[in-house]
């Protein structure tokens, strides 16, 4: 065990309020594309922010749907990593923990975290986008290139993903939860998120100036290096793992 994980072991060992927050880069992993990665096969001609805005559903839907259903296909085959399920075991180590997130996916769900934050959204939440009635998630993926939207059953508006599309805000009660989350808590782990997506990048600030540890783990630096108390190099499929263990190893905490 090098010395970066022995400093994030001690103080996670001794947290009693535990955020982890985590980024596109740990569903990556799982080989869910980022919106950095170019879209591939029937979608590779088009430009993924273009795409998630409300104009382009405005002006499209069957298409901006299309992609969604596509997208949501994408994270159905993927599989949770070892970094979901380490997420998951600190969750059950440390009672009252707060997964925030800015994945639309639903790994952590399925690697066993049971309320995770979900700041942008999901894919598996849609909803009418004339009344905002919750909708239920199709069945079956459609990998075509377009698919023309449900109709809500209260008002026959389009349902629309339930995502956060560029120019919209972040859900309010989403937001509240994760910034007062953030602000009691005495440690952060903030996992492959690039912190240049604002507003969801305050909330490692938030915990920070509140006193609170921030550990990172990201292969690369970012700008939440200079929040960070500890910065762990190295993929959370590995990172994670490795970081538990040190913590819990024998069952027990430290």
């Amino acid at each position: 065990m090098g010395q970066p994980t022995r400093d994030a072991a001690v103080p996670l060992g001794q947290a009693r309020r535990v955020v982890i927050f985590t980024g596109a880069g740990m569903s990556a992993e799982s080989g869910v594309p980022t919106f950095r990665d170019a879209l591939t096969g029937l979608w590779r001609r088009f430009d993924a922010q273009a795409l998630a805005t409300p104009e382009a559903f405005r002006d499209d839907p069957a298409l901006v749907w299309g992609w969604y259903e596509w997208r949501r296909g994408a994270v159905q085959r993927a599989r949770p990593n070892a970094g979901h399920r380490a997420v998951a075991a600190i969750e059950a180590r440390v009672p009252g923990s707060v997964l925030i997130t800015q994945n639309v996916d639903d790994l952590h769900e399925r690697a066993g975290s049971a309320a995770p934050v979900h700041l942008h959204g999901s894919l598996f939440a849609p909803r009418c986008s004339a009344c905002a009635l919750p909708a239920p998630v199709p069945d079956g993926v459609a990998d075509g290139r377009r698919v023309p939207p449900p109709r809500c059953g209260r008002c026959s508006g389009p349902v629309r993903p339930g995502v956060v599309w560029f120019g919209e805000p972040l859900p309010r009660e989403a937001i509240d939860a994760a910034v007062e989350a953030a602000s009691s808590c005495d440690l952060l782990l903030t996992v492959g998120t690039s912190g240049l997506v604002y507003p969801a990048a305050e909330i490692p600030q938030v915990a920070a100036r509140a006193g609170a540890t921030v550990i990172q783990v990201n292969p690369d630096e970012t700008p939440l290096d200079r929040v960070s108390d500890v910065n762990l190099r190295g993929p959370a499929t590995q990172v994670l793992p490795a970081l538990v263990d040190a913590v819990w190893g024998n069952g027990q905490r430290t």
